[in-house]
């Protein structure tokens, strides 16, 4: 009787496949294993940093630097846990008694129930302690609210006001003037409270807790905005030369190509030849260069025309792998953005916190240096150059009507809302920065 033959090609596919077959029945397994390392890994971090105690990022017994490490770990292990859950919630819906049977068939062993119910509730133990964990991270960041200083017209002295919160609730009833005066002076009850402070115990390491916040939330503003700066330009360049450059130059012929991709490139050309031609005759006359005979300075020509459709045709090609990297660039832009929804909140309170301490010149300084720059009188010629800067670099023809409808509308709303800004906002906050630009732009 002869013996039965397995195709060569089963012989490969089949182990392929009952090994796939055996990964896909462990996944539960797999994914509890790795949500509870991560629980592990957080726990040994708050036994050996924190005293067996929840990670918390606002205490001061460490650096920026450890406090930054501790942060980032805590958020990647929860975010394994987390996900490693939901993929072994979701495989768990798909086990029956059909695939416990497979897995005994093919050796795999899964863990007893109780082994099971350990895990997951030594997972949401610990992690559970930080549900909240954004808004702690946005607290510890963020400080009080910027102040002012408000004068009062029944004191000589200034006293602080913060500036109200547009997401705190609003107070059911007000005080009123009367409900505010006390039986001494609002002076000698500020100085009494400030000698309070400075006999505190405490007083300094709140004074410590403070600034180490304020240095965090800096560090945090400034490096996101290099993110924001240097993360577009990486991916404007990188995507242009590993990605674009390659599918553009295999699908575009140099040599078939058009070498303009607009009528002003091909004037621009034509112009630079023009030159040269005259720039051959000129020397010829002032006798600078040997004398040239029509031939040698047709042949000179050919060479400079030659020169100029390559140059115009590099920039062409140019111009077109520059549409698809930007492309790339503000889709990296956007999903940082997206990402960084914490960070945004910081630098937010940041540029809150920089704008509304300066001065009331500085502001009114700044706010005149602004409009004067973007939507004053010398304003369309600097939005001219920039948007013809932009068509070249996208190769597009400079369309003067476009530009010049542009810069009759934009600018203008530009100015509606600094105008806006400055009575809704700045008006309420600091009404004597207002006086003080008024007082300067006049």
């Amino acid at each position: 009787m002869p013996t039965m033959r397995i195709p060569f090609f089963s012989q490969k596919v089949y182990p392929f496949l009952l090994s796939a077959y055996r990964w896909y029945l462990l996944t539960p397994e797999r994914s509890l294993e790795a949500a509870y390392k991560a629980a592990l890994q957080i726990k040994s971090i708050e036994d050996e940093h924190f005293n067996g105690h929840k990670i918390d990022l606002n205490l001061a017994i460490y650096s920026n630097s450890v406090m930054d490490y501790f942060e980032s770990e805590l958020k990647q292990q929860l975010k394994i846990a987390r996900m490693r859950l939901t993929e072994f919630r979701a495989s768990r819906l798909f086990s029956n008694e059909s695939h416990q049977r497979a897995a005994q068939k093919t050796g795999i062993q899964y863990p007893s129930s109780a082994l099971i119910l350990e895990k997951l509730q030594f997972i949401d133990q610990v992690i559970s302690k930080y549900n909240n964990l954004e808004n702690e991270i946005n607290a510890s960041a963020l400080l009080n609210q910027p102040q002012i200083i408000e004068i009062d017209p029944t004191t000589s002295v200034s006293s602080p006001k913060k500036i109200p919160n547009p997401n705190q609730e609003p107070q059911k009833k007000q005080r009123g003037k009367a409900d505010t005066m006390g039986i001494l002076p609002r002076s000698i009850l500020s100085t009494i409270g400030r000698l309070q402070v400075e006999l505190d115990p405490n007083a300094e390491e709140d004074v410590v807790k403070n600034f180490r916040q304020t240095q965090r939330r800096t560090i945090i503003s400034i490096r996101f905005i290099l993110l924001l700066i240097i993360v577009p330009l990486l991916t404007h360049q990188i995507s242009k030369v590993l990605i674009v450059s390659p599918i553009i130059n295999h699908f575009r012929n140099p040599e078939a190509a058009p070498m303009f991709l607009n009528f002003e490139m091909e004037e621009e050309a034509l112009v630079e030849l023009h030159k040269f031609e005259e720039k051959i005759k000129f020397k010829n006359l002032i006798n600078h260069a040997p004398a040239l005979s029509a031939e040698e300075i047709e042949i000179q020509m050919e060479d400079k025309a030659r020169e100029v459709a390559e140059k115009f045709r590099r920039q062409s090609t140019n111009a077109i792998k520059n549409v698809f990297s930007d492309i790339f660039s503000v889709g990296a832009f956007i999903y940082l953005l997206i990402i960084s929804k914490s960070s945004i909140a910081v630098l937010k309170d940041f540029f809150d916190h920089v704008v509304y301490g300066l001065s009331d010149s500085a502001k009114a300084f700044i706010i005149i240096l602004f409009t004067d720059v973007f939507v004053g009188f010398h304003s369309p010629h600097g939005w001219e150059v920039i948007l013809e800067g932009v068509s070249r670099h996208w190769g597009l023809p400079a369309n003067r009507d476009f530009i010049f409808l542009f810069i009759a509308t934009f600018p203008v709303i530009l100015d509606t809302i600094v105008k806006y800004w400055i009575f809704r906002y700045l008006n309420r906050i600091s009404p004597s920065a207002v006086a003080t630009y008024r007082n300067m732009n006049e």
